[in-house]
């Protein structure tokens, strides 16, 4: 049950027409200036003036909205840093303040920086993306004999056939260097889903794999590899895949939702799911990783990457859905027309969203330690706010307003009060089976089992196509009865 939590997904508002008012008045503001023979960096520092106020006064209305524990955001645009921001507490228990610095689990917005790691050993020819991961790991393989087909250029852009992850064990972690060998090794039984390359399906199996293929080709351990060839370079100092390596001073707390924010028991660190999930950093050392990525491998004359890297790691390899392509590890999407290269995560007390607009040399961080902060959406709406446009505030998720009912009033209630929902106030709230399907495993995770039953046999009667919801449905009656 424990992948459930893999189905909320990040909600994605339809777009509003531009407005021009925010870019009207950046411009005035740049024109006065450069009438009055501003230099540029006053002309830059005069746009930024304008931006910040909006942004600050977006994020508090979205932090007060959704109820959210704790947020950081970052931007950088024009090969800088141009706005930090930090809201709510590290720490609900002891409400200290949060801080741009402090410290985040980004979750699988780790996924490039294995990519990154994997390309740089491409550079040097020690690896081939068209070849198989047994010519590196000759202890790899999975119960079906099309294991052999597989390559490190599917398993980075998810349509190596590989299963995904069923349990992270956060709440039992491994935290030696072997813990990914034996993560490897214990494999060999798990089914794939799919012949390689017939099919896009997420994998935190393959990239968890790549870490191990990452160790066993550099001699060092996939975790003192990145952090010698990426995050060092980068000044990411304060930034580690390893949990122990970051400062409990900088260190933030998880929040999971329990009928309320509360914080989170458990930390989700596991050595043996580091390449896919552990990357711990800040929105401000972030930037230095968006500004890196902007230039094309290249920050402050140290280069991480060849320009030409970049072909590859940006170019559409498969189709995720209808709007959005994978490249090698980056999510290739589009906003108001552009094109964007990015990443997104959420793991248990965790959402985080990274995001850059080439074209605009524009760069998103956004960074919570609340697991039901919707990154995606407020990721949108600073990118608006950044590109002139009227922001959407992130719509409130129809799931609580069930929950809340739920156990208020019972069943029946909570249903009817969903649908009415759905009837007069869609411009307000988000309806997606995946939240319902997060609300059943919340109740799960408190020993719940009835009422994530009831949960489900709603989900699968409201959307009888979420076939996945199915499935849980029966695991949990069939556990249920014996």
């Amino acid at each position: 049950m424990k992948s459930i939590s893999a189905c909320y997904p990040d909600i994605r508002p339809p777009a509003n027409p531009p407005i021009y008012s925010g870019r009207l008045a950046t411009a005035l503001v740049a024109l006065a200036c450069l009438l009055a023979g501003c230099s540029e960096p006053a002309q830059e520092a005069a746009a930024e003036a304008v931006f910040a106020p909006k942004l600050d006064a977006y994020l508090a209305e979205v932090m007060e909205r959704l109820e959210i524990t704790g947020l950081a955001v970052a931007v950088t645009q024009g090969g800088k840093q141009v706005y930090t921001s930090a809201l709510g507490v590290r720490n609900l228990d002891t409400r200290e303040p949060m801080k741009p610095e402090y410290i985040f689990h980004m979750a699988s917005v780790s996924k490039p920086f294995v990519a990154t790691a994997v390309v740089q050993l491409v550079e040097q020819g020690k690896i081939d993306l068209d070849e198989s991961p047994v010519a590196y790991l000759p202890y790899f393989r999975l119960d079906d004999p099309r294991y052999r087909d597989i390559t490190i250029r599917q398993m980075l852009n998810h349509t190596s056939g590989m299963p995904d992850v069923e349990d992270y064990e956060w709440e039992q972690p491994q935290y030696d260097e072997g813990a990914a060998e034996r993560y490897v090794r214990s494999l060999e039984g798990e089914k794939m889903i799919a012949a390689p390359g017939e099919t896009w399906r997420y994998s935190n199996v393959a990239f968890d794999t790549l870490g191990d293929v990452i160790a066993k080709v550099s001699g060092q351990s996939f975790e003192d590899y990145v952090k010698d060839h990426i995050l060092d370079p980068l000044g990411m100092t304060e930034s580690s895949f390893l949990i122990k390596e970051i400062k409990q001073s900088l260190r933030t707390t998880p929040h999971v939702w329990k009928r309320k924010p509360v914080v989170s028991e458990v930390y989700p660190y596991n050595r043996r799911h580091a390449p896919s999930s552990t990357l711990n950093s800040s929105v401000v050392e972030m930037t230095r990783w968006a500004l890196a990525n902007l230039n094309r491998g290249e920050l402050n004359g140290v280069r991480i990457l060849e320009k030409k890297s970049y072909d590859q790691l940006w170019t559409r390899s498969a189709d995720v859905d209808e709007t959005e392509q994978v490249g090698l590890s980056w999510f290739i999407g589009n906003h108001r027309g552009l094109e964007t290269i990015g990443h997104g995560g959420g793991d248990t007390g965790y959402r985080s969203a990274f995001v850059l607009v080439p074209e605009k040399d524009l760069g998103v961080v956004i960074a919570s330690n609340y697991m039901l902060t919707p990154t995606a959406d407020i990721r949108d709406g600073v990118l608006d706010i950044a590109l002139g446009y009227e922001p959407e505030l992130p719509k409130r998720l129809a799931a609580m307003a069930f929950a809340k009912t739920y156990f208020e009033d019972g069943l029946e209630a909570a249903k009817a009060r969903y649908r009415e929902l759905q009837a007069t106030a869609a411009d307000e709230y988000a309806f997606d089976p995946g939240q319902l399907g997060f609300l059943a495993y919340s109740f799960m995770q408190d020993g719940l089992a009835d009422a994530a039953i009831d949960v489900l046999r709603f989900t699968v009667e409201l959307y009888p196509e979420a076939l996945q919801m199915s499935d849980y449905l029966a695991e949990l009656e069939e556990m249920g009865s014996e």
